[in-house]
């Protein structure tokens, strides 16, 4: 059997971000490893599509949505409460929705503010707390929280969302060393650019990333994340070349940044 495969149909994954990226990409392995799905997502069209394809490809198991917009104040409690009232025991948990957002502090409307913090945060953590409860209770289950590469990377135009994915990367290594305890285990997924619409870029442009090997696809960012959980590792950086390349994000000299500012300014949006 392979790392975290069950019996089909007998343990459920719960994946929010579902419908596209490494959302579905997550969701599409676990299916695989034999994980009943309830996918999660703002988007009920492209989430209707996603649970589709997921399901004709993975009939032994079953795929249940859950439209709803985790950047709301009381998502997650709302989320919590509608699984609890269907009956479902989740064993799998994976935070993966996200918003990214490439501007100045003071360009940017307070509402993304408030969101970006909320889905990456509140939402997020609230989710591990009353997930985790169950989990805990149970003494088994595995937590995965989407971090970002960026988190070192306090560069101008990503102070709000490197800074709410430091944060969730910080609370997950402590949560996961609280949940050592009971026999769960949480880990905090720190990719560098993957081949996503997450940040804006064209097909074209995903490829040719793809192609130079500055970006990953989906598929291999979901592969090593669930690895990593499998294994109870606190935190993961897909790809050795992007665990190198931290000591330079966090010393670059304030003169390379200014001239990178100029360069990406124009980028802002």
């Amino acid at each position: 059997m392979q790392r975290g495969e069950v019996a089909p149909g007998t343990k459920t994954a719960l994946v929010t971000g579902a419908s596209s990226g490494i959302g579905y990409a997550i969701a599409d392995r676990l299916a695989g490893l034999g994980y009943n799905i309830i996918a999660v997502s703002e988007n009920a069209v492209q989430l209707a599509e996603a649970a589709e394809k997921l399901q004709q490809a993975h009939q032994a198991v079953k795929v249940t949505v859950h439209q709803a917009d985790l950047a709301e104040s009381d998502a997650a409690e709302r989320l919590f409460e509608w699984s609890c009232g269907e009956g479902f025991e989740v064993d799998v948990l994976i935070n993966d929705a996200g918003m990214f957002s490439f501007l100045d502090v003071l360009d940017t409307p307070v509402e993304r503010i408030r969101r970006i913090l909320l889905l990456h945060d509140m939402t997020t953590i609230m989710l591990c707390r009353l997930f985790g409860e169950r989990m805990a209770a149970r003494g088994e289950g595995h937590i995965l929280n989407m971090s970002s590469y960026s988190l070192w990377m306090p560069f101008p135009g990503l102070a709000l969302y490197s800074a709410s994915k430091a944060c969730l990367r910080s609370f997950s290594i402590a949560f996961a060393k609280e949940m050592r305890e009971h026999g769960v285990k949480v880990t905090a997924l720190c990719p560098a650019g993957v081949s996503t619409d997450l940040y804006g870029l064209s097909k074209s442009l995903q490829k040719l990333g793809l192609r130079l090997g500055v970006l990953i696809s989906p598929e291999s960012c979901a592969r090593r994340g669930l690895k990593a959980m499998w294994r109870g590792r606190k935190s993961s950086v897909p790809g050795w070349w992007n665990r190198l390349g931290i000591p330079f994000c966090l010393y670059m000299p304030g003169w390379m940044t200014r001239i990178l500012r100029r360069y990406t300014k124009r980028f802002q949006r």
